[in-house]
């Protein structure tokens, strides 16, 4: 699957403390206004900064709008019937270049992509919008893997709820974490629908949007890593050159 980053991605950046010792009284009244004011600087950054990604926001809608006709929209407004259920991290970096179209995808992010967090959106994607494909999407440094490959002890417990669900080695380098996840994910996932996937009515897929160009396919590209428990490259490119995506171990070659 490519060889991992030189850099242990798995480690937090280090942390940066001021040096010196406690204000002297004669400073002290000197130095809380002084906070005062920084406090006051940084809410007015944090303010321009909200106005800035709301306006962004409803530029970005405003330019979808003027290249869609009414009745594409109306389309969206009816919710036809998507064509996929895809659950995405978070993270921009897993979305970024999906496409097929707003009203093909029923798309799920969370914490690491993952199916435990989001049970019943996925089930619901899959059981009541009876979508024949289910994917899970990675990328490349994913914070989430980080964070379950080092030691989150000390983030708040409804993170760590969240990271404790995924199952990688403590230490391991983002890009090979991000994959088992994957993998994991995949499997989770064709136990828990094993009715619709023996049915052939179900293909349960894994990706990972390759940013640094670790799995040498491209930079940037969606890789697609998994085909229904399938994790060997060779035969990942020979099933979906053949667009045998229903294809599964126990159904034979």
């Amino acid at each position: 699957m490519g060889q991992p980053p030189a850099r242990d991605l798995s480690q937090p950046s280090p942390e940066v403390r001021a040096p010196g010792a406690k204000p002297r009284a004669a400073h002290r009244a000197k130095s809380k206004k002084t906070k005062m004011a920084h406090g006051g600087a940084k809410t007015m950054g944090e303010a321009a900064q909200v106005k800035d990604v709301v306006s962004s926001i409803l530029k970005a809608n405003s330019v979808a709008i003027s290249k869609h006709n009414p009745g594409y929209l109306a389309k969206l407004g009816d919710r036809v019937m998507p064509k996929a259920t895809v659950v995405t991290c978070s993270s921009p970096g897993g979305q970024l270049g999906m496409s097929g179209g707003d009203a093909d995808l029923f798309v799920i992010s969370n914490m690491g992509n993952q199916l435990a967090t989001s049970e019943g959106s996925v089930e619901y994607g899959v059981r009541h919008l009876h979508t024949p494909l289910l994917m899970f999407v990675s990328h490349t440094g994913c914070g989430a893997i980080k964070a379950a490959a080092g030691d989150y002890s000390n983030m708040e417990p409804s993170i760590q709820k969240e990271l404790d669900s995924i199952e990688i080695p403590k230490g391991i380098d983002a890009t090979n974490g991000a994959l088992i996840n994957i993998n994991n994910q995949v499997e989770g996932a064709i136990l828990k629908f094993s009715g619709e996937v023996e049915a052939g009515k179900l293909a349960v897929l894994g990706g990972y949007y390759d940013y640094n160009n670790d799995l040498k396919q491209g930079r940037g590209r969606l890789v697609i890593t998994n085909i229904n428990g399938e994790t060997d490259p060779a035969r990942i490119r020979e099933l979906s050159s053949s667009g045998r995506y229903f294809h599964y171990g126990f159904m034979g070659r």
